[in-house]
């Protein structure tokens, strides 16, 4: 009983980083958007999409961590 509450601690813990990944997607799409409506104003909008999506990709990377955590500390 005790394996599976930590799994699923831990699942729930990196399903954030499947959220995020939905998101960045939708950041994605919306700069290509924009580049196509305003050509000339390109780099200004890929270098917020790519400063956005590293940003959002951060809480992703610590759900990831406290996933390990959680595994490898309490599961131990």
């Amino acid at each position: 009983m005790e394996t599976g509450i930590i799994a699923l601690a831990a699942a729930l813990a990196v399903a954030g980083g499947a959220i995020v990944g939905v998101y960045e997607a939708k950041v994605a799409i919306a700069a290509v958007e924009a580049i196509g409506k305003n050509p000339d104003a390109s780099g200004k909008i890929q270098g917020m999409a790519i400063i956005g999506a590293a940003i959002a990709e951060t809480s992703a990377i610590y759900g990831l961590l406290i996933a390990f955590l959680i595994i490898f500390i309490l599961g131990a």
